[in-house]
């Protein structure tokens, strides 16, 4: 009976080569794993969920992958691999994909719908003249779509990566004149960017055609976002890199880097963009597009409208919401989407838990005393005062240092050295912030001087040498850092482990770039996931949004007194609220500057007065990653078992086979329930797991170990072994009563005491009439300790 294997190594592979899918520069990549695993908790620990590995990928260049391929056993239909290499085609951006047996091969083409049998497999020039005709490009520009990328071997392209690489070149030599990337916060937008221009220039392109290479700007609307790619990512371009500034102009370079406000128009210059032909670029690449560049009141559009002659490729981390219409209404939809939903999925960004904490002032409002004054001497207009005043209108120190005590108690009970980002109101409350913590960690600021640091548009040099040692993985300090909007975007701050909500943010965009801080990865320092530290219901707010892709479950309120000692804990379920428009949803935060025409700030400050945290809510994001209920992990167990096995029966068939019980195990952690975690949860410390499902699931009743244990000795399975076979399988039945079935797992089960009193496992084995006797004893006894 022919294996998988053996269809690939008998069949597959040699029709593939006959084809000449082996020939340089075509490839054939076998058992090929393109996404990480998604990060999972288990018994407390993290741990990897499976990778998706597709048996084989057809690259008619080393850089453009077409087709992928789905093999079965040669007992089996070839249409049986049908739906999985539909899957792996539609998550690869592939148009052809095909499932095999030897005998039999299924072509599925994605794009025509269509599915058709085969007798062998199409040659590389066949289905690139197919897919070159789908995309309507002639030869020469087919040709300069698979132009070479960069090689890279130590951060090669990740399979979405080159997704959105291909497609933007697609569509520029086929005459796309403007184009959209949509790559979630954390997913490499960068090197993406890179990359295109990378091909686009070593294949000579341009917009009109001619024999050279093409002139590139790299346009963004902060200093870090053109400094880290120019200085880093684009450093191969050698001494054609280029950044614009008012005394920084050449026009003998080919890649441009500049900010929209060191090129546009203001009161005082008419626009450096003005020095340049309307034709002088062949390609804008608009970083962080989202961010005003598109809207027709723009200074920042003039630019764009300047260079019209150029394709124009944006880049953004916002799906289609009200805020980034405009955007999509410029550079139509997007070529590619790759959500935060799907990172987190496919392992390669981190999950989170989010922390909601309400202080009593945010629960009730604030209203002044009568004639109360201000730090200045004004007093303070009578009102209610909500979270969304708060710092904007009325600037509150009890609160300020209420967030601080709680955030330090946080990283105390956790870890002192995890780095935090804390976004601020403004820039003064940054400050105020910075203080309260300096307060509260003397002992860590004596140690550390940088322990604590603002980091905001008015530290300059000084703040840059702070963010850069923030970002170094190597750096212990400084831990944490306070701001209002200079980190929201383009920091790459792959240790960050808490992200720290202290004002309200209205914008989706905005929210999800903030959240963006903490979402990359890095196994090798540990950080494999991140905690969002909400005081102002801000990520309450938007994870129940619609908008937003993939997140948190599970919700546990805490209440705790003054000296925060836990009161009461509840459970809650939440349905998410229905979308409104709000005013705070047009962009990003924005504050009016203070006047000091009269020599006084526009807020209020009010220092007296006590506030305590009144709440800690606790979100999971959940297996799924869409999950917006808030159930306890016992509620919708049972929901989740069943889809695994519709009855008991089916549940014990695969459990007391202690061979499958592991892949059981590991398909219900891929489910977000942790064995441990769920009897530590249950209360049922001495059940058997399999119990405790069943009970949940099919509301079964509830056994512990040791009344099956004591089921088995009373059946008289022993009988027929001899005195030392009995005390071995006695010993290993006490085993099982004490830690469950995990101890009846050979060969560890027989180097633990008491059964390895009996000797090593070669004289245990001996005493059952060798290695197989004794295997297939311990699978008996197994099925006999479920058999009811």
């Amino acid at each position: 009976m022919a294996t998988e294997a053996d269809t690939c190594r008998k069949f597959i592979v040699p029709k593939l080569q006959a084809a000449g899918w082996d020939d340089a520069p075509c490839a054939i990549q076998e058992q090929r794993t393109f996404t990480d695993g998604r990060v999972m908790f288990v018994a407390g620990n993290t741990r990897r969920g499976k990778r998706k590995r597709a048996d084989y990928i057809l690259r008619y260049r080393p850089d453009y992958p077409i087709a992928v391929i789905e093999a079965k056993a040669g007992y089996r239909s070839a249409q049986d691999g049908v739906q999985q290499a539909r899957e792996y085609a539609e998550v690869l951006g592939l148009r052809f994909a095909y499932a095999g047996n030897g005998n039999e091969i299924i072509e599925i083409d994605m794009t025509a719908g269509t599915e058709t049998v085969r007798s062998d497999f199409p040659t590389p020039e066949e289905l690139w003249r197919r897919q070159r005709q789908d995309l309507a490009l002639g030869e020469q520009a087919g040709d300069k779509v698979l132009a070479a990328g960069f090689p890279d071997p130590e951060r090669p392209l990740r399979y979405y990566q080159e997704i959105a690489v291909n497609r933007a070149l697609e569509a520029i030599h086929g005459g796309g004149r403007r184009a959209l990337l949509n790559l979630c916060t954390g997913a490499g937008k960068t090197a993406v960017a890179f990359q295109i221009c990378w091909r686009l220039w070593t294949a000579g392109w341009n917009k009109r055609g001619d024999h050279r290479r093409p002139k590139i700007l790299f346009l963004a609307d902060r200093n870090i976002l053109v400094d880290d790619p120019k200085d880093k990512t684009f450093t191969p371009f050698g001494d054609a890199r280029w950044k614009l500034g008012s005394d920084a102009i050449s026009h003998g370079r080919d890649i441009y880097f500049s900010t929209y406000q060191a090129i546009a128009r203001d009161e005082r210059r008419p626009g450096l963009y003005r020095e340049f032909d309307r034709d002088f670029f062949d390609l804008i690449v608009v970083d962080e597009c989202h961010r005003g560049s598109a809207r027709d009141d723009s200074a920042w559009r003039e630019i764009l409208d300047w260079f019209e002659p150029a394709y124009q490729l944006g880049m953004t981390a916002t799906p289609l919401r009200e805020e980034s219409r405009d955007t999509y209404s410029y550079f139509g939809e997007a070529l590619y989407t790759y959500s935060l939903a799907q990172g987190i999925a496919d392992g390669f960004l981190a999950p989170y838990r989010v922390h909601r904490i309400v202080t009593d002032l945010d629960a009730a409002g604030w209203r002044p005393s009568v004639g109360e004054l201000d730090r200045f001497g004004r007093e303070v207009p009578d009102g209610e005062y909500q979270t969304k005043d708060f710092e904007r209108t009325v600037a509150l120190r009890a609160r300020t240092e209420a967030i601080a005590r709680h955030l330090t108690d946080f990283l105390t009970n956790t870890d002192r050295y995890a780095k935090t980002i804390v976004f601020c109101v403004d820039q003064d409350h940054a400050s105020e912030m910075r203080a309260a913590l300096v307060r509260l960690n003397t002992d860590m600021v004596a140690r550390h001087p940088d322990y604590v640091a603002r980091v905001t548009s008015d530290e300059g040099d000084i703040g840059k040498g702070m963010l850069s040692h923030f970002q170094d993985v190597e750096a212990d300090t400084p831990v944490i850092l306070t701001t209002s909007q200079l980190l929201t975007t383009g920091v790459d701050a792959p240790t960050c482990k808490n992200v720290v909500l202290a004002r309200v943010v209205g914008s989706m965009a905005e929210f999800k770039q903030i959240i963006g801080r903490g979402t990359r990865l890095r196994e090798d320092y540990g950080k494999l996931w991140f905690s969002i530290l909400d005081y102002t219901g801000t990520a309450t707010e938007k994870f129940a949004d619609p908008g937003f892709d993939g997140e948190p479950a599970a919700e546990v309120t805490t209440e705790i007194d003054a000296e925060g000692a836990v009161i009461a804990t509840e459970v809650e379920e939440h349905e998410p609220p229905e979308e409104t428009a709000t005013d705070s949803d047009a962009g990003p935060t924005v504050l009016p500057p203070d006047d000091y025409s009269d020599g006084l700030p526009r807020k209020f400050y009010v220092d007296g007065g006590e506030v305590e945290v009144v709440a800690h809510l606790v979100y999971d994001l959940d297996a799924d990653g869409k999950r917006l209920t808030c159930r306890k992990l016992t509620d919708w167990t049972g929901e989740k078992v069943r889809t695994l096995f519709p009855t008991p029966a089916a549940f014990r068939a695969e459990w007391a086979m202690a061979d499958k019980r592991g892949a059981v195990i590991d398909a219900l952690a891929e489910r977000g329930i942790d064995l441990h975690a769920l009897m530590t949860e249950a209360g049922q410390p001495d059940d058997d797991p399999f119990d405790l499902i069943c009970h949940l699931a099919w509301n079964a009743p509830l056994t512990t170990r040791a009344e099956r244990a004591r089921r088995v000795r009373e059946n008289g399975l022993f009988d027929r072994y001899g005195d030392d076979a009995r005390a071995i399988l006695d010993a290993l039945l006490d085993r099982y009563a004490g830690g469950g079935p995990d101890q009846l797992s050979l060969p560890h089960a027989l180097k633990v005491q008491p059964v390895s009193d009996f000797g090593n496992p070669s004289e245990i084995a001996r005493r059952f009439g060798g290695p197989q006797a004794m295997r297939e004893a311990v699978a008996e006894l197994n099925q006999a300790l479920y058999a009811a």
